[in-house]
């Protein structure tokens, strides 16, 4: 769904009658859920969906950063607890909500 400044959300909703749900109301549905967050640089931020501003930057609670590391060892990523960070919708790659099934059906917006 494309804004007027230009911006695109990142979830669109709407109800079996069809009718959208305004963009506060998609945000609440959002909140304490397990979100996914990749960045630019190849990590991912595993943490509680808390707020998202204006411009489309995330802020998660109790989160976990994973990474690839290079060097040989036993796991292929590693990972450290970070607690509360703000990721910048410029680094942003990818977003995703853990929900179920039809959550995710209802969250789709068919373009006609």
């Amino acid at each position: 769904m494309e804004q007027e400044d230009g911006t695109t959300t990142v979830v669109a909703a709407s109800t079996s009658d069809g009718s959208g749900l305004d963009p506060i109301s998609r945000v609440r549905k959002l909140l304490f859920r397990q979100m996914l967050v990749g960045i630019k640089d190849g990590r991912f931020f595993l943490g509680s969906f808390h707020c998202i501003d204006k411009q489309g930057n995330i802020i998660l609670q109790d989160t976990v950063e994973y990474r690839s590391i290079r060097r040989s060892s036993p796991s292929p990523t590693e990972q450290r607890c970070l607690g509360m960070i703000l990721i910048p919708s410029s680094c942003r790659t990818s977003c995703h909500v853990d929900c179920s099934i039809e959550e995710q059906l209802s969250l789709i917006q068919l373009k006609e």
